[in-house]
């Protein structure tokens, strides 16, 4: 299987919560926390089982998503479209209700991030994708019995690229992509935000395409 290379053994998959690495992130971490003391607020772990043979990777916590649940693509539209996806293909139990306790399970499958923290408008910079890239690193050398990547829009698609040691040149994102790097399939998907859903950029069927080839992928 393809590993990430370079990735020092001591680096966890999670950050801690109160992760400082990123001042900027940081700072607008604090900020929520002093308007909504009852919110996560932190660096938002992977969910899912660590034997999955799928990972999602999205872009970053939502503000009132999973900045606010602590789960990933959790009480926001994305989390909706993203979780009903993985309950039609048998990637989870269907108990998806919009907040953590709500007992949903994974199934064979994982969630993350490439940015663990909540940008401002949803947008980290380049420094805050490298810096955060480490967690990503370690969480796909984790698991060991990965077969399958999706990654939600570009930034997701080259920061998975770079944790593997590929050139985003030999592999490029266009929605509805598949990449064999070594032994892991790479599938592409525009994001399932609620902006590119309104505007038509990807569809539901768009987006259930993606994980019904991965369903037939999977061994």
């Amino acid at each position: 299987m393809t590993k990430p290379v370079n990735t020092p053994m001591n680096t966890p998959a999670n950050p801690p919560k109160d992760c400082q690495l990123c001042p900027r992130l940081a700072d607008y971490r604090d900020e929520n926390a002093r308007k909504n003391p009852d919110w996560f607020n932190g660096a938002v772990p992977c969910f899912g089982a660590d034997d999955a043979k799928l990972l999602i990777v999205g872009l970053a916590p939502g503000v009132t998503g999973a900045n606010r649940t602590g789960r990933p693509f959790t009480g926001d539209w994305a989390g909706d479209l993203l979780y009903a996806t993985l309950a039609k293909y048998g990637f989870s139990n269907d108990r998806y209700d919009k907040h953590a306790e709500d007992g949903l399970t994974l199934l064979a499958c994982m969630i993350t991030n490439a940015v663990r923290c909540v940008p401002p408008q949803n947008k980290p910079v380049g420094a805050e994708i490298t810096m955060c890239r480490q967690f990503l690193k370690a969480r796909l050398g984790a698991n060991e019995k990965l077969q399958a990547v999706v990654c939600l829009g570009r930034i997701a698609h080259e920061s998975v690229l770079r944790a593997l040691d590929v050139r985003p040149k030999d592999a490029p994102f266009p929605h509805g992509a598949r990449h064999l790097l070594g032994d892991i399939n790479l599938y592409d998907s525009y994001h399932c935000s609620r902006y590119n859903t309104n505007t038509g950029r990807l569809t539901v069927e768009m987006f259930e395409a993606v994980f019904e080839a991965v369903r037939k992928d999977l061994i």
